[in-house]
């Protein structure tokens, strides 16, 4: 009769302790990924906010990533510029340098999404080689990848809507741009939340978890009304809070047909859905935090409650503050920033509500 050959305990503990190795080495790769992916946001947000997004009218994917290095170059990068409407309608006096202030900004969020490649491919081909990577893992990590690449063309697809007839990208293609960048920072935060350490504390209630899936929802629906709100210029009217226009419920919010085209195209309407939408997502945080206080306030759940309140406050005054300053370059790149941030930390306190990954089991290990 055949005897099992089982692995020993030694060598099962030497597995777990590879397997444990093996997961810092990735959450530590995924982490310098969201570092990446955060700039590369901040980047693009200020390419939008100094009107820079156009100054680049062709796609490029491997040439494009040398500028200009000669006084002709520039020359022909800027006669290109001046082929489109933003240039001949808002920009007809602009000069070759100050051309150059507005290119690079475009060069450099271009730059960074192509190294985001790099920063992800290389790194996972080399995980996945050398077995670092658990099967379970190829294909969601693969997919992300993938999706960075549809990102690129979802760039150029915004880009292109601003070259030919309009002076500025699509707002509904701009907020495309954004969400999906939000979508591959959201799943990269969650694998590396997914491959760390769990506490064992119970959830504060059976609720819990779907209330934490609740709003990192509420946070990425915020902030794709946020990238409405930019695409239409909408922050730069209506500077004052609590009142908007004079009044709790302004007029005028319905004043395009059909109806339903002022929550995409009316700018008064697209900034007061996104007043709401704040007003919703600091209550329900709110709600959070009590409750989670109440029930376990001794718990690692119930800390994050708190944290992601406090977060969302300090959003809330950046926002505010933002408003009432008229948008300011670097107000605005900071409650763009902390947006993410809020994004970021509501998908991985959603996250630790289910335990870590399951590893991966341990076989064809023998004495």
């Amino acid at each position: 009769m055949a005897v099992a050959n089982f692995p020993s305990e030694q060598a099962v503990l030497n597995e777990v302790a590879r397997q444990d190795r093996n997961r810092r080495a990735i959450r530590i790769w995924l982490a310098c990924v969201l570092l990446a992916l955060f700039g590369l946001v901040l980047v693009g947000g200020a390419t939008r906010l100094t009107q820079s997004g156009l100054s680049i009218t062709q796609w490029q994917p491997i040439h494009g990533v040398i500028p200009p290095l000669s006084a002709e170059a520039w020359q022909e990068e800027f006669d290109l510029y001046k082929r489109i409407p933003q240039f001949q309608q808002l920009n007809k006096d602009m000069t070759v340098d100050e051309f150059k202030g507005i290119f690079w900004w475009e060069w450099a969020h271009r730059l960074l999404a192509r190294a985001m490649g790099v920063i992800f491919g290389i790194p996972l081909l080399f995980f996945v080689l050398t077995g670092r990577v658990e099967r379970k893992l190829w294909l969601p990590l693969a997919g992300i990848f993938v999706l960075g690449g549809l990102q690129g063309a979802i760039g150029w697809w915004m880009v292109s809507s601003g070259l030919e007839a309009r002076t500025d990208v699509s707002q509904y293609r701009l907020a495309t741009h954004l969400v999906t960048a939000c979508l591959i920072f959201a799943a990269c935060m969650w694998f590396m939340r997914a491959l760390s350490p769990h506490s064992n504390d119970p959830a504060p209630t059976r609720y819990s978890a779907k209330l934490a899936g609740l709003i990192a929802f509420m946070a990425l629906f915020q902030i794709y009304l946020g990238a409405l709100v930019a695409g239409l210029d909408a922050g730069l009217s209506y500077n004052t809070w609590p009142l908007m226009d004079g009044a709790v419920v302004p007029g005028g919010l319905f004043a395009q047909s059909p109806f339903w085209i002022n929550f995409f195209e009316n700018p008064k309407m697209v900034q007061y859905v996104h007043r709401l939408g704040a007003y919703a997502l600091f209550t329900v945080v709110l709600i959070n935090m009590i409750v989670s206080l109440r029930n376990a306030a001794q718990t690692t759940h119930a800390r994050r409650s708190v944290v992601l309140f406090v977060l969302v406050l300090i959003q809330a005054i950046l926002g505010i503050s933002t408003l009432l300053m008229q948008v300011p370059l670097h107000l605005a790149l900071t409650h763009q920033a902390g947006a993410l941030v809020v994004f970021g930390f509501a998908v991985a306190n959603w996250r630790g509500f289910y335990g870590e990954y399951p590893r991966q089991t341990v076989i064809d290990v023998r004495d």
